[in-house]
């Protein structure tokens, strides 16, 4: 029996991962990753690097990519506070191309987002700090690490914020009709 729920989302590759807690008057315990769990569900990647961000209210992170043949999956996770976290389809012919999704992960639901390679990544933090784990199917290339800007209104995110804290290699992304990509959407992967 898993202690995992997956849930897709309405870009079905983009999968929310409701784990099952157990609370009792010393606190919690939960999984956060069951190799065979995600396998089963069609998460069949191997992650190979674990990251941790910590950031204060109004920090937006994103939107992040690595272009192909170094494209990450991320299993994104909020270990205090709360995010708003968001996946962006850059997949050259996907029906959902340009189209984005959005789940609160916080402390308190313990909800986690599987985004595969091909989705932009960003997320903006609604508590007064939130700290970020994510596990990651690509380690970090430099070479092939890309962005494209928050508020593109080609994309249209509904941010819960309008005027964010940004890194300035982040509020220098372009709009995605100019961003460098390479992703190709086939048969649904």
């Amino acid at each position: 029996m898993s202690n995992f729920e997956f849930v897709p989302l309405s870009i079905p590759d983009v999968i929310l991962i409701k784990s099952k807690i157990f609370r009792d008057e010393r606190g919690l315990f939960l999984e956060t990753y069951r190799q065979a769990d995600f396998i089963k569900a069609g998460i069949k990647e191997t992650f190979l690097q674990d990251n941790h961000s910590r950031s204060s209210r109004g920090v937006l992170r994103g939107l992040h990519y690595q272009k192909e043949p170094f494209g990450q999956g991320k299993l994104v996770r909020c270990v205090k506070g709360s995010i708003f976290d968001v996946a962006v389809d850059i997949r050259k012919g996907s029906p959902s191309f340009g189209k984005w999704v959005s789940a609160e992960l916080n402390e308190d639901n313990q909800h986690m987002m599987y985004i595969p390679p091909g989705f932009a990544h960003g997320f903006v933090v609604v508590s007064e700090l939130a700290e970020v784990s994510y596990k990651c199917t690509r380690e970090y290339s430099h070479e092939n690490d890309r962005g494209i800007a928050w508020n593109d209104p080609g994309i249209g995110i509904n941010w819960p914020v309008s005027a964010p804290l940004l890194s300035p290699k982040d509020a220098a992304h372009p709009m995605l009709r100019n961003a460098d990509y390479n992703f190709i959407f086939r048969n649904g992967a």
